[in-house]
């Protein structure tokens, strides 16, 4: 991990803070790691072989847009329908993209290793750095991280298959979003645009949940997001 971090893709910190990040960061990895175990015996103990959940995990590495997928083709549907369902849950990462381009680099194969990387827990994780020398080194941090911990989850679930049993008896699902919650809290205490925003996105999101498909509802609340660029726009014209 340190040898990563003395490549071009990020700026060095003094060892005490990049021991604070990996600390800070070893939370989100153990839910990670903790939600990967659940997605790769769900995926296994509903029929599909080992190898599926597994390459899945290390391609296209998106959990929600996973756990949907694979729902899809566990009811029967067919590919085509399993990858579009992930692709609609997944352009939300479009803004979280957006949030982040500065602190990718400048190289394109570090950008595309970024892209793979960006997912809801690592992005609200570097935002909430309070410098661009810190959020460069967090996104990596956190990134790569999450990206391995996830990985190995989904591994040992699978392998598992049905020796779990139920998974969802365990409420592993409530752990991503305890995370987030955590991670966004502070910003929304000090930042009343942000907490604005925030509530219009949760209030869209609550509102759409029994009228449209699951994972729309996401999508509806980044309107949230708009407004706070919108506002933020408004305040630095006046």
């Amino acid at each position: 991990m340190r040898s990563l971090l003395r490549t071009p893709m990020m700026s060095p910190l003094p060892a005490t803070e990049l021991t604070a990040l990996v600390r800070d960061s070893a939370l989100i990895w153990l839910a990670g790691g903790v939600v990967g175990v659940s997605f790769g015996a769900i995926a296994v103990a509903g029929g599909l072989p080992v190898w599926v959940p597994v390459v899945m995990s290390l391609i296209v590495y998106a959990g929600s847009a996973q756990f949907s997928a694979v729902g899809v083709l566990l009811a029967g549907g067919g590919p085509f329908a399993a990858a579009a369902t992930g692709l609609l849950l997944n352009t939300r990462t479009a803004a979280f993209s957006l949030a982040v381009a500065d602190v990718l680099g400048r190289g394109r194969l570090t950008r595309l290793l970024g892209a793979h990387l960006v997912s809801d827990e690592t992005v609200a994780f570097t935002l909430a750095q309070p410098d661009p020398v810190r959020r460069r080194v967090a996104f990596w941090v956190n990134g790569l991280g999450l990206f391995v911990a996830w990985n190995i989850g989904v591994l040992a679930g699978a392998l598992a298959g049905t020796a779990l049993g139920d998974t969802a008896t365990y409420g592993l699902d409530a752990a991503f979003p305890a995370v987030l919650v955590a991670l966004v809290l502070p910003t929304l205490r000090k930042d009343s645009a942000v907490r604005r925003a925030a509530l219009l996105g949760a209030a869209l999101a609550l509102a759409a949940v029994p009228v449209v498909p699951a994972g729309v509802p996401v999508l509806l609340a980044l309107a949230g997001l708009v407004a706070y660029r919108t506002s933020g726009r408004k305040d630095d014209a006046s």
